[in-house]
């Protein structure tokens, strides 16, 4: 008992993702958490000890995180830039249906985070860390694969291109709100060339966090970032009043009534795509240490809830402010930043405007890290099973550059994909609002047709649908904005420079 306290306070041994048991005889037996994998358990270091594979990938190398960690993790990767498009779907439902649609919708996601949560340890001695571990345990091996992995990697990657269209077009405006019309360079960077420069500052970033939790410092700043560029812009629209001649009807949005029912439906996905970061709750949770005496879903649930009031007084304010102030006259592609660079009434100060520019950019490189470390871990988890040795240090920043590599190239690809973000949204909506209901059913196992087994039952399947529904009125509300010219917010941001 003696020897091993000591290697505890030396660091040779951690106790932060083992079961400590006490047995008849006063021992203490220490024993790993399995992760519920379809590969092998353990390996052997080089010293022949037994070590667990989720010792040596991002997620789960360290389990030192808090509550504190959890709701900085939630925090910036919670809050996206599709937040501040919120009015628009105000401008389609209306004050009294928007509002109402919104706080459902906050209300349905922050349940199914409780269930994910819940069932992080839902099984005795067995922690699922990934979401595809959760669905794997719930629908089966073979069945859980096919209806996770494509969503699940094609929203952390999908998520990351969009960091880079956005960090690196916010780049090129900050730029071109500095230099102004005088600027001193005769061959300005052009938009490849600012995408380049915002991966190189996002692989680099990744480079020093080895893991999860090694990420932490990196969200607390991006975390203060989201809620200050939210907070400041509503704060400006309060400052300067609505618009002259603003209407509130949502009838005059759209004139067909065809157009007007899948304008609903794009509104719905508006706000549905703006709750975010089901993917990644679990991944955050894994970071966690559990113990018999205190697990870490105690710990996940304070951070999830201080997180999520912070997030209800940036999206409900952003909401309700940003429709006050335009009504109708909304702008459809850009969302606030658009009109705090177009409407007459909003024309904003130089150091405001870069200040907003600057905690976007900010936001988008420090989130960046959070979903990425989903790709890694997958990727890092192949090496190690193939070559049954952890990923040495080239290895490991090897992935980072080819990961960061790949998206780059993607982003030049399909440069319109923030235009299309309820398309490329929808098709994974179902990871927040529809499978944790029906994973739950399938491991909790309650009594059938009981209101449990309905509820879930019901918010499940409507999860589904509901993603269905965003991807048609997604298909409408984007089909008139890609025959949209994407210059607009920088044309506004190079008019107003030189204020």
């Amino acid at each position: 008992m003696a020897e091993m306290l000591d290697e505890c306070k030396q660091g040779e041994v951690g106790l932060d993702s083992r079961i400590h048991i006490m047995n008849d005889n006063g021992e203490i037996i220490s024993s790993h958490m399995h992760e519920n994998y379809s590969i092998p358990d353990s390996k052997q270091d080089r010293n022949g000890i037994d070590q667990p594979l989720d010792d040596w990938l991002p997620i789960t190398q360290s389990r030192r995180g808090n509550s504190w960690t959890a709701t900085f993790h939630l925090l910036c990767s919670g809050i996206g830039i599709q937040t501040l498009s919120l009015p628009l779907a105000f401008v389609y439902l209306g004050w009294f249906w928007g509002i109402m649609c919104l706080s459902v919708a906050f209300v349905w996601q922050l349940y199914t985070i409780g269930l994910l949560v819940s069932l992080h340890e839902s099984v005795p001695g067995t922690r699922f860390s990934r979401y595809l571990q959760l669905s794997m345990a719930a629908f089966g091996v073979k069945v859980g694969k096919i209806v996770a992995i494509f969503p699940v990697m094609y929203l952390s990657g999908g998520t990351c291109v969009m960091f880079i269209i956005t960090g690196g077009g916010t780049m090129k405006l900050f730029y071109q709100l500095l230099c102004g019309d005088h600027c001193s360079s005769k061959h300005p960077l052009t938009t490849t060339e600012w995408f380049l420069v915002f991966i190189c500052m996002a692989i680099l970033v990744s480079l020093f966090c080895p893991n999860l939790h090694s990420a932490a410092l990196v969200s607390f700043l991006g975390a203060i970032m989201v809620v200050g560029y939210c907070t400041i812009l509503w704060v400006v629209f309060v400052a300067k009043g609505n618009v002259e001649g603003v209407v509130y009807d949502p009838s005059e949005a759209v004139t067909s009534e065809s157009g007007r029912v899948l304008s609903i439906f794009g509104a719905l996905g508006i706000i549905a795509v703006a709750f975010r970061g089901h993917n990644v709750v679990l991944e955050i949770q894994g970071t966690m240490p559990s113990i018999p005496n205190r697990s870490s879903s105690k710990l996940m649930l304070k951070g999830v809830v201080g997180s999520y009031l912070i997030i209800a007084m940036c999206f409900f304010p952003l909401a309700i402010v940003g429709y006050w102030a335009l009504g109708n006259k909304f702008p459809t592609n850009g969302g606030m930043l658009t009109a705090i660079s177009t409407t007459l009434n909003y024309h904003t100060s130089k150091p405001v405007l870069g200040l907003i520019y600057m905690q976007i950019i900010i936001s988008c490189v420090t989130a960046f890290q959070i979903y990425s470390m989903v790709v890694y871990d997958n990727l890092e988890r192949a090496y190690a099973t193939r070559a049954r040795h952890e990923c040495t240090k080239l290895i490991r920043n090897g992935i980072r550059i080819f990961f960061g590599g790949l998206t780059f190239f993607i982003s030049l690809a399909f440069p319109f994909l923030p235009t299309i973000a309820l398309i490329t949204g929808g098709i994974s909506l179902h990871l927040t609002f529809g499978y944790p209901c029906l994973m739950w059913i399938a491991i909790k196992r309650p009594p059938m047709k009981s209101v449990k087994w309905w509820l879930n039952l019901g918010l499940g399947c409507l999860g589904i649908a509901l993603s269905v529904l965003v991807l048609v009125g997604a298909v409408w509300t984007c089909r008139g904005l890609v025959s949209q010219p994407r210059a607009t917010p920088a044309r506004a941001s190079r008019d107003n420079a030189g204020i």
